[in-house]
């Protein structure tokens, strides 16, 4: 009799670690080896970033993406915080967004066309009669050059020459990472041009402070400092209309569960099925500003991003299946809304409207941008 009950206390407490590890699924490593592969006569690599609170970030160097993110929660847990795959081969096959480093043109440009100096430029269609994300041959489908400056910053370089995508103009592109000892993200956009063009660069981390594979993110809290947005026709490009957010669902100046309003009656959300806008900022120029606020109520993991951009595009991962090449780490399947994305920019299909932030840049002007992502914990 009490070999049995020993027995069965001994399942109860194997189910109950199973269940809870269920609950709460521990990071994957991802290891360098599965990384160091040769793409189009060019080496690709994984690089590791951390500093001595435990944060630890991995990127690659091919489309500058991010593959994990490892903060800690309020009991000093690390928990992998990003949507990701465990090998190269996977990123070549997969979400070519995931973690990526978004260019020429990230988010959208209507009809895969724009004006500059009297001259038209015809683009790849790669969104139905859009272009998207600097198209086929965008910085996320590219292999950079990498140079790792220290064990907490690592420095990328492209050279996108005249003509790539259709874009004008030989580009020098370069993006330092840096994992400061404050348990943030710093990243730093550069660039170069040796004739007029446009650019407009973000990072697509999909988000999940849970931790990647743990559901969906409708329980995260998100605030973000925005009285108006840029609502969007039925294929996604913007109106041109600047739009307050207040009585709407795309109300997020106080901190806001994403899944309060994602399925409201609302023409908005029925063109993107949830979130798939950008935000604009309230903010002056480009000083580097607090733009958004994301929590997690159970592990109590807090980000804060803030950037020197004029814009914020919050994405829900509507998109996403859970099928085939979209399962991730460990097995993980990303469904609709396992992540969110906050991508800093300026705004999609700035060159149609004269009223949007301009994206031109020149010789004698270049580019530059910073985005900070901010992590820490609240009780």
């Amino acid at each position: 009799m009490y070999s049995y009950l020993r027995r069965a206390a001994l399942c109860l407490i194997i189910i109950s670690f199973i269940s809870c590890a269920e609950d709460s699924p521990e990071y994957v490593p991802v290891e360098q080896a599965d990384f160091q592969v040769q793409h189009e006569g060019k080496q690709i690599d994984l690089y590791t970033l951390e500093n001595e609170q435990g944060m630890k970030v991995q990127i690659t160097n091919y489309g500058g993406k991010i593959v994990s993110l490892l903060v800690p929660d309020r009991d000093g847990t690390l928990g992998d915080v990003v949507l990701g795959y465990e090998t190269a081969q996977e990123y070549l096959d997969g979400i070519a967004s995931l973690g990526a480093t978004m260019g020429r043109y990230a988010n959208r440009i209507a009809q895969a066309q724009f004006m500059l100096d009297d001259s038209t430029y015809h683009l790849d269609k790669n969104n139905g009669e859009h272009s998207i994300h600097g198209g086929t041959e965008g910085f996320r489908h590219q292999v950079w050059d990498a140079r790792q400056v220290d064990g907490q910053t690592l420095e990328l370089s492209y050279f996108s020459e005249d003509g790539e995508g259709g874009y004008p103009g030989n580009l020098e592109v370069t993006v330092v990472y840096t994992v400061t000892d404050n348990n943030e993200l710093k990243l730093e956009y550069s660039a170069s041009t040796d004739k007029p063009t446009i650019l407009n660069m973000t990072n697509h981390a999909f988000f999940n402070l849970a931790g990647e594979g743990s559901g969906d993110i409708l329980d995260h809290e998100l605030y973000v400092d925005a009285d108006r947005y840029t609502p969007v026709d039925s294929t996604a490009i913007p109106t041109g209309e600047l739009r307050e957010v207040e009585g709407t669902p795309f109300d997020f100046t106080e901190m806001t569960p994403i899944g309060a309003r994602i399925d409201a009656d609302n023409r908005q959300l029925g063109h993107v099925g949830g979130y798939d806008h950008n935000f604009v900022l309230n903010k002056d120029g480009g000083e580097l500003a607090l733009a958004a606020r994301l929590s997690e109520p159970a592990t109590g993991r807090v980000m804060e991003v803030f950037t020197t951009e004029p814009g914020l595009q919050v994405y829900t991962a509507n998109s996403l299946t859970g099928e085939g090449s979209q399962v991730g780490k460990g097995g993980h399947p990303y469904g609709p809304r396992s992540a969110v994305c906050l991508e800093t920019q300026h705004f999609p299909d700035a060159p149609h409207h004269p009223n949007f932030p301009s994206t031109r840049i020149t010789p004698e002007e270049g580019y530059e941008s910073t985005t900070i992502y901010k992590f820490s914990t609240a009780e």
